[in-house]
């Protein structure tokens, strides 16, 4: 069998798996946001933070939730890590350097699991259980509680109540990401996936010299980092570690659960708008996105210049021979295409153009199909937003789903849109003229530019993946990246309150001829068309100084 037969077969069982659950997770989720129950574990969380579940909150009392959550997990994370000498299971390992500690609380709180450390070597399993994993899931929440808020903005009428972000919250972690997580945990142990309490072994070499290899709790993080769309590994080479994707069924479901709660999200919408082709519009935008960029990215490193890539039958060089040129593309496309981050093979050594598709993925703005909630609601923003367009080209006020998009709705999500762009090129771009970054560089010309825009991009947009020849220990890089990954996060999410809190107070309006239809083939087309514009219009400079640069060189 070919290895173009063999992706091809990947990418065919990956789609089956997503058609298969994508129904049943779809309305499973949108019931655990409608239902009325409570559950006993529930109620014992909301009695233990004095929360009353049947009490609603209006736009500013769910966002102060989820900043004043957020900064409180900050704290507490950061903590975590700088008592790590006085935790158990902690191997010897000091308290982690304070900009590390600083860095690393703001990636995993803001869903980013941006690591400028090596995880084997810094962290101690209690860190990584107590504080990195259980951020893994509560990041995710906070998505997932955001994007059911804007949904109901747009469900609701003439209410300024958006729901509980405690309720949403507990739900999304107790009711969805715990079970999951907990069974694919147990699939990726049977399928040799390590998960041990002991620090690790020792092996001798043919030469008699003793290495020791690391061990930890990889599985029980694997599944959650991935399902998400979170992307931090317990060992430094991530998903390319033998003992977190041992082979390739692991790496296809690990893929799978990448993609899994953003795809069924799009069912869940349309669920609780009335209306399933609402979703079937979004999922078919997405689609496209990601099987573009996946063919882009897949052709580059399939056919890259050079004799020894050429003898290799592709650019192997950073890459898995378990895995070969087809796995390595198909996770890259969907770990950039969503919020992940997590990699299985290093990006830093793809051909311009390859790399160049990785960028472009995080550029659309993660919504392809974006992260855990976060791709649900930053593709509604420029739904919204083409909406507009659409209205000022026929000249009626825009509506969409029907409720009108006046100038706050329209604010609110230029806002949402244009944080993320507005915080890489600055951060970048401060970065660039800095005299010290190019020692901080391994490559010199458009590819360590490339490095450089790669780090700011993924951090911006909450991936956390990296082109790694770029050394970012230095307090600049520490402090600017957790920057960026803030602004990157909790920008777009306070718009995104707000444009929910607009729409729940407007009533419906009713359909009429003059309604621009969003079910057909025109919406999805301009939708498509908006992401791509915003994207070409804003880093089209920027792409061209790196990878367009090197891939035509």
């Amino acid at each position: 069998m070919s290895a173009t037969v063999a992706g091809l077969l990947q990418v065919g069982l990956l789609v089956v798996a997503l058609v298969a659950v994508y129904k049943p997770l779809g309305d499973y989720m949108a019931r655990v946001f409608t239902s009325g129950k409570h559950l006993a574990i529930e109620r014992v969380v909301y009695r233990a933070v004095r929360v009353d579940p049947d009490s609603e909150q209006n736009w500013r009392t769910y966002a102060a939730g989820v900043l004043g959550f957020s900064f409180a997990s900050i704290v507490l994370l950061y903590l975590v890590q700088r008592l790590q000498p006085l935790l158990p299971f902690n191997f010897g390992r000091g308290a982690v350097d304070q900009g590390v500690a600083f860095n690393t609380a703001v990636s995993f709180v803001t869903n980013t699991n941006w690591q400028s450390y090596v995880p084997e070597a810094v962290m101690g399993h209690t860190v990584q259980m107590l504080g990195l994993t259980v951020q893994n899931f509560l990041s995710a929440a906070v998505g997932l509680a955001v994007a059911i808020a804007l949904v109901r903005g747009f469900v609701r009428s003439r209410t300024d109540r958006l729901g509980n972000f405690w309720v949403d919250l507990t739900r999304g972690t107790v009711r969805i990401l715990l079970p999951l997580a907990f069974v694919f945990a147990i699939v990726l142990i049977a399928l040799g996936v390590v998960q041990s309490l002991r620090s690790g072994f020792d092996v001798t070499n043919v030469d008699g010299r003793s290495n020791g290899v690391a061990l930890a709790p990889a599985a029980s993080q694997e599944s959650i980092k991935e399902l998400g769309t979170n992307g931090g590994g317990i060992f430094n080479a991530n998903s390319a570690h033998p003992f977190e994707n041992p082979n390739g069924w692991t790496n296809l479901i690990e893929i799978f659960l990448l993609l899994v709660i953003p795809v069924c999200l799009t069912r869940t919408f349309g669920q609780l708008v009335g209306n399933k082709k609402q979703g079937y519009s979004l999922l078919s935008v997405m689609a496209v996105l990601w099987g573009a960029m996946l063919a882009v990215i897949w052709w580059a490193e399939a056919h890259p210049n050079g004799p020894a890539a050429l003898l290799a039958g592709g650019g192997m060089e950073g890459k898995e021979v378990r895995f070969g040129v087809a796995g390595s593309a198909l996770f890259a496309d969907s770990t950039t295409g969503t919020s992940t981050g997590a990699v299985n093979s290093m990006h830093d050594s793809y051909s311009g153009l390859g790399g160049g598709g990785t960028i472009l993925n995080m550029l659309f703005g993660e919504l392809s199909p974006g992260g855990v909630g976060t791709g649900l609601y930053s593709i509604l923003v420029v739904a919204i937003i083409a909406m507009f367009l659409a209205g000022l080209m026929v000249g009626r006020t825009p509506e969409y789903l029907g409720k009108k998009l006046g100038r706050r709705e329209v604010t609110a999500s230029a806002i949402a849109i244009l944080a993320m762009p507005t915080v890489v090129l600055i951060g970048a771009g401060i970065a660039i003229m800095l005299p010290g970054t190019p020692g901080y560089l391994a490559n010199p010309g458009s590819h360590g530019w490339s490095e450089v825009f790669y780090a700011y991009t993924s951090a911006s947009n909450n991936n956390g993946s990296a082109f790694a020849g770029i050394t970012v220990t230095s307090p600049w890089f520490q402090s600017s990246l957790a920057m960026c990954m803030l602004f990157g996060r909790l920008i777009p999410i306070l718009a995104v309150l707000a444009l929910a809190g607009s729409l729940a107070a407007q009533k419906k309006v009713p359909e009429t001829s003059g309604t621009l239809p969003t079910t057909g083939a025109l919406f999805p087309a301009m939708l498509g068309g908006t992401v791509v514009l915003v994207a070409a219009l804003t880093f089209i400079p920027a792409l061209a100084l790196g990878p367009i640069a090197e891939a035509l060189a």
